[in-house]
Order: C-alpha cells, then sequence, then structure tokens
C-alpha cells in the first residue's frame, strides 16, 4: 500500500467529523408500560462509561496489595494535589468537600480524555450537560452557605463599607454576579471543549485536501506533525479545564464559609 494512502487512512481514523462529537444520536430504546420508551443515546452510554472507568480504577486499587504499581501512584498523587488544592484555597475545614472536588475533577477530565477519542462523544462539549453540573453545584453550595452562616450569608451581597446610598444597586450587582458564577463556570468549560474540536475540524480539513495533492512524502508528514501538535494541545486542555472547573468550586466554598465572619 502506498504509504501516502496509509498516512492519510490513519489520519481520517484520528480526526475523523470532530463535529460529530456534538450530535445526540439515539443508540437504542427501552420499552416501558403504556408505550412509554427511554431512548439510550450516546450521551447516556458515554456517561455510563465514565462511571464505570472511574469506578474499575479504583476498585483495582482498593483491592490491589501492590503499592509501587504506576497507577496506584498516580491515584495517590492526584489525591495528593487536590488535597493541597482544597487546603490552600479553602482551608483546613473545608476537607469536607473533598469527595465533591475529587469527583467533580475525574468526571470532567475523563470526559474530556474520552471525548478526544476517535468515534467517540464528548459530554463536555455540551451545555446541558456543563450547566447542570454547574447550577447543582452553585445551589449546594448556597444552601451549605446558608446553613454553615445563618443570616451572616446574606453579607455576601454587601461588601463592608459600602455606602448606604449605594447599598440597594450594590445588592442587584452582587446578586446577579453569584448568579453568573453558574454561566462563567459552565460556558467556560463547553466552550473551552467545543472550540477544541471545532479546531480539530477546521485543520483536518485543510489537511485532507493537502493530502489530495501529489507531493513528496516528507511534505505530507508536516500535516501529521501539526495534527499530533493540535491533539497534544488539546490533552492539555482537557486537564487545564478540569483543573480550572475544580480550583473555582474550591473558592466558592471558601466565600460561603467565610463571609459570615467577614
Amino acid at each position: 500500500m502506498n504509504i501516502k494512502i496509509l498516512l492519510f487512512k490513519i489520519l481520517i481514523n484520528l480526526v475523523y467529523a470532530p463535529l460529530d462529537q456534538f450530535k445526540l444520536k439515539p443508540l437504542t430504546y427501552i420499552t416501558l408500560y403504556n408505550n412509554l420508551d427511554i431512548v439510550i443515546t450516546n450521551s447516556i452510554l458515554t456517561l455510563f462509561l465514565i462511571y464505570m472507568f472511574i469506578y474499575f480504577i479504583f476498585s483495582s486499587i482498593l483491592h490491589s496489595k501492590v503499592i509501587s504499581r504506576p497507577y496506584n501512584i498516580i491515584i495517590e498523587s492526584l489525591y495528593s494535589f487536590i488535597v493541597g488544592m482544597l487546603k490552600t484555597q479553602s482551608g483546613l475545614k473545608t476537607l469536607r468537600f473533598f469527595p465533591l472536588i475529587y469527583s467533580i475533577f475525574l468526571f470532567i477530565l475523563f470526559a474530556n480524555l474520552i471525548g478526544l477519542l476517535p468515534f467517540n462523544f464528548t459530554v463536555t462539549a455540551h451545555i446541558v450537560i456543563t450547566f447542570s453540573l454547574a447550577l447543582s453545584i452553585n445551589i449546594g453550595l448556597f444552601i451549605f452557605g446558608f446553613v454553615f452562616n445563618n443570616i451572616r450569608f446574606f453579607k455576601l451581597f454587601i461588601p463592608n463599607d459600602a455606602p448606604i446610598l449605594l447599598i440597594p444597586l450594590i445588592v442587584v450587582i452582587e446578586i446577579l454576579s453569584y448568579s453568573l458564577r453558574t454561566f462563567s463556570l459552565s460556558i467556560r468549560l463547553f466552550a473551552n471543549m467545543m472550540a477544541g474540536h471545532t479546531l480539530l475540524n477546521i485543520i483536518s480539513s485543510f489537511i485532507i485536501n493537502f493530502f489530495n495533492i501529489s507531493l513528496s512524502i516528507f511534505i505530507v508528514l508536516l500535516p501529521l506533525v501539526i495534527m499530533l501538535a493540535v491533539i497534544i494541545l488539546e490533552l492539555g486542555i482537557a486537564l487545564l479545564q478540569a483543573y480550572v472547573f475544580s480550583i473555582l468550586v474550591c473558592i466558592y466554598i471558601n466565600d460561603c464559609k467565610n463571609v459570615g465572619h467577614n
């Protein structure tokens, strides 16, 4: 087989229709009573695979008798990293939130990484997923802040030493700013993942056309190097977005905890 044709097929497999990752596709139907159907989509299947992947990783670690295995060391290092991040941003008293931050980080990280695999689905490239995640977190933190601080929690919306005449306007702005946290968390993650796949689509379209031109094998290798660089960049973004989302939640936890004591 011609080397150029082989490289072309490899490229197609790597970047197969990146924008298809945004399409919800029904895979099967489960019929209940009274003609009520439950639709299993590629999004639901991917969410299930993420859950099972995380579950089997930690199950194997818990039942492993060899501490020095590479994946054990990686998970333990990740554990220490999340604990350090939570201590730095929120303090020792918020370690009760470690399972939440750890779960958020792993879910977003694995969702982003699985979405980079060919013929797969990126759940974090859908605003409904990221918005639901951010909204549920902010509702939970609002409840925690109110329970922890009682009525003092509402001092979060009234800055210290605020002029009395400007308090009504400041309260409206602060409430609006607090509400926008949900949108900032969700849109940041959604937009970055969607932009990454769109970039892959644009570059791959250019490269596929480039392959159709009869050139030497050395020049044909150049597009593959560019594509490899973009994929490595996407891997970095996948990790970075999980970190940014988690650290922002830590900051919001600190705000809810300390507002009544300012």
